[in-house]
């Protein structure tokens, strides 16, 4: 059976993470912080944070070696029932929902190069649903044209970030005379509330460092690879945000840039003209493909766990001659559909950031259960700088949860009805495996 490759998992990665976050969090970050130095410090933290994750997952996913990403960790660290919570929370939230509005964006986009697509509204969700149901027909194929795919979109978004910010460099008429040297007071600068909240913004951009997990039992070789997947897919995410953001400082003004969520399109408008914003609505359009591609590749993968262990959800379980979750993969864009159709997703859509750090920070927690209880457990990869490494993510991630939690009490709640709403489930679910057993 064909697997997936180093650069398609690596590929995954990437894609899950570079979305529209990092065209659009500039603008709130300048509202409260206006030193080049700390703004650009602020994705290499963010980065450095991503990458303590991506490693004590690389322990985590060598040692477990099994699809599903949290749901495997969990279930095998703590409980059944903590692991299907986690399922439920990325079924029903971590995929389904982004994939929507990750779809609905690259509609948005692409309109605005179709002559008079805007007296339909309905094209947006037109093109949305059609990217979907293409992407999904292609990876509940086979793995080589599921890989192929990825790899190919995957290297197009790079290489169209990195031509962007090298053009705009290039190109920029009245580049701003600004220096990403300290100067006095950015150390108390980054000690800040305002660096703090502004973090949270940067960690929600980061969010997908963990995708390859989610295929770890259709990776060749996991326990070898897998740790180099998820560093180097973290690490050039991190160099191309950096990159990114050091870009617009320098080719448009921080007023320009201050409160505005359409950062991209400002700084190309002044590094190429009225024409830069055209540009970057196609750029944008072609970068979401790859975004809704290797989302629908690693959200099923919970689901077919799901289905391998509870007989009720069996048919999810279940594969084609490639080993590829046909149904599951079907399932969830069943689901996404409905969001995009309903556009009810966007409520969802402001406290998912929050589930998903839950997920992650249970998970890295979870290394030092599993170090604790297994000590003699084969980890062909271990943790570098154990124990800070992992401590690093999760001062940083239980600092963001706490700070949403007491700011956003609604959000709050509304997660903790998911949890528990989970919790339920499974019960329920257990209860008819138990009847479906007796029955056999």
């Amino acid at each position: 059976m064909h697997k997936f490759r180093f650069w398609t998992a690596t590929a995954v990665v990437i894609a899950n993470m570079v979305g529209t976050g990092v065209f659009t969090s500039l603008g709130y970050q300048l509202q409260v912080l206006r030193s080049p130095f700390v703004l650009i410090m602020l994705w290499v933290v963010g980065g450095l944070a991503a990458l303590c994750g991506a490693m004590s997952y690389a322990e985590l996913g060598a040692a477990l070696p099994r699809s599903g990403g949290e749901y495997n960790f969990l279930s095998r660290i703590y409980h059944p029932a903590a692991g299907f919570v986690s399922g439920w929370m990325s079924a029903l939230i971590g995929f389904a929902a982004p994939i929507a509005l990750a779809a609905i964006t690259f509609g948005t986009y692409f309109v605005t190069i179709l002559p008079g697509a805007e007296a339909h509204p309905w094209m947006v969700k037109g093109l949305a649903s059609a990217l979907v149901l293409a992407m999904t027909a292609i990876h509940a194929t086979t793995h080589k044209n599921s890989g192929r795919t990825q790899v190919v979109f995957t290297s197009l978004k790079v290489a169209l970030i990195v031509g962007f910010i090298a053009a705009a460099l290039i190109l920029a008429p009245a580049p701003q005379q600004i220096s990403f040297w300290p100067r006095p007071g950015d150390g108390a600068l980054m000690l800040s509330g305002a660096f703090a909240v502004s973090l949270i913004y940067v960690s929600y951009a980061y969010t997908g460092w963990n995708a390859a997990t989610y295929l770890s039992s259709e990776v060749q070789d996991p326990q070898r690879i897998l740790p180099w997947v998820l560093f180097t897919g973290t690490f050039v995410v991190m160099l191309l945000y950096v990159g990114l953001n050091a870009m617009f400082l320098r080719v448009a003004p921080m007023d320009a840039l201050s409160g505005k969520l359409e950062i991209g399109y400002i700084a190309a408008g002044h590094a190429f003209g009225p024409a830069g914003a055209r540009f970057i609505g196609v750029m944008l359009a072609l970068l979401l493909i790859s975004t809704v591609s290797a989302m629908i590749i690693a959200g099923p993968r919970v689901l077919q766990m799901l289905g391998e262990d509870f007989r009720i959800f069996a048919p999810l379980g279940r594969v084609n001659r490639d080993g590829i979750p046909a149904l599951a993969i079907w399932s969830q864009t069943a689901l996404t559909l409905v969001f995009i159709l309903t556009s009810s997703f966007e409520r969802i859509l402001v406290f998912s950031g929050m589930l998903l750090a839950l997920n992650s920070f249970a998970a890295v927690l979870g290394l030092f259960v599993l170090r604790w209880r297994q000590p003699d457990l084969p980890r062909p990869y271990r943790v570098f700088a154990y124990p800070l490494t992992p401590l690093v993510y999760l001062a940083l991630t239980g600092f963001t949860l706490v700070y949403v939690g007491m700011n956003r009490p609604v959000e709050a709640l509304f997660a903790l009805g998911v949890v528990l709403s989970g919790l339920a489930f499974y019960a329920l679910t257990v209860v008819l495996d138990a009847r479906a057993a007796k029955r056999r």
